[in-house]
């Protein structure tokens, strides 16, 4: 008997260990860079904080392709601080000049990178987005504003896939290599309801799926259907009862492996995985025969993998502890 609905992914090996990649979005998407992280891949992780909506990681996007920078009206001082309504509270100053600054500074950093990029994973959180009333422009973060300076209403599909053209467009004329992977957020917004998250995941859902009939480029992940239709409990959730576990997070890892890595890449995440479990050991008897010879067989393992990962600062740890 099968109890459970697992998803079948088909196989479109895309990714390389050697590719560069970008995480973009939601806080699923620094989980799952993490992740990228761990496995020794060239990965920049959500680099702007995490944002939600897709017209705000659109317009993240575009700043960043066009080194383009924030119009003076979108900055804003709360409590004595200085934000941007474009950006993620981790961006502030005290000074105005010195927060533009940095921004800028990040931007000009990431188009070079966006330039070499391989693969950019966006991940969408929300359909829900914030106006101001005095613009009509969106905000990513209202920053505690007083909530009578924003209108909050649902994007349409339409909206989101326009805004996406735009920025895809953009995108492929610095880098027509680049490939898109999209998802949305297996994290629940239950502060909308859950009703209302549920049309707010549908409009994401449906807009991915338009997308990538579209485009030939532009591929789907479902980590969302993943964690409410295959995992579908709460012991896969943390104690917030929304976002998910760490094991919840490997298995959709796992999931995403098997389906964007090409075969030479699964191969060494296997072989990564061995060492991983082995640089983690805590030996009873450190000074032991035993315990040298296991450090031994490690590092000749690390040195094997030199040519395909930076794998020096293991190797380092390891000879440390022959003395």
């Amino acid at each position: 008997m099968n109890l459970r609905t697992e998803l079948s992914l088909k196989y479109e090996g895309k990714i390389d260990l050697k590719d560069p990649v970008l995480t973009l979005g939601s806080c699923f998407a620094q989980s799952i860079g993490q992740k990228f992280a761990d496995n020794k891949f060239h990965i920049i992780i959500n680099p702007f904080g995490s944002s939600y909506h897709p017209l705000s990681i659109h317009k993240l996007l575009l700043y960043t392709a066009l080194q383009e920078y924030p119009q003076k009206n979108t900055f804003l001082e709360n409590h004595g601080v200085y934000l941007n309504y474009d950006f993620h509270s981790m961006f502030n100053n005290i000074k105005e000049v010195d927060l533009q600054k940095i921004i800028s500074e990040t931007i000009g950093s990431l188009h070079y990178q966006l330039k070499n990029c391989k693969a950019l994973i966006l991940t969408y959180g929300t359909s829900w987005i914030y106006e101001r009333r005095d613009t009509g422009e969106t905000v990513a973060n209202c920053h505690k504003m007083p909530s009578g300076l924003f209108t909050k209403r649902l994007t349409t599909v339409e909206e989101i896939n326009e805004s996406f053209r735009r920025v895809y467009k953009t995108i492929l004329s610095i880098n027509p290599g680049i490939r898109l992977f999209l998802t949305v957020s297996p994290v629940r917004h239950v502060k909308d309801t859950l009703e209302l998250n549920n049309v707010s995941k549908s409009v994401l859902r449906v807009a991915c799926h338009q997308l990538c009939e579209e485009f030939s480029e532009v591929s789907y992940f479902p980590a969302y259907e993943i964690m409410i239709d295959d995992l579908r409990d709460y012991r896969f959730y943390k104690d917030d009862l929304i976002h998910p576990t760490e094991l919840a997070e490997a298995y959709i890892w796992q999931k995403f492996s098997a389906t964007f890595f090409n075969q030479k890449t699964l191969n060494f995440l296997r072989e990564w995985q061995e060492i991983s479990q082995a640089l983690a050991h805590r030996p009873f008897h450190p000074l032991g025969n035993s315990h040298k010879k296991f450090v031994e067989e490690t590092i000749v393992r690390l040195e094997e993998l030199k040519s395909l990962v930076d794998v020096e600062r293991e190797i380092s740890s390891m000879k440390s502890q022959l003395g």
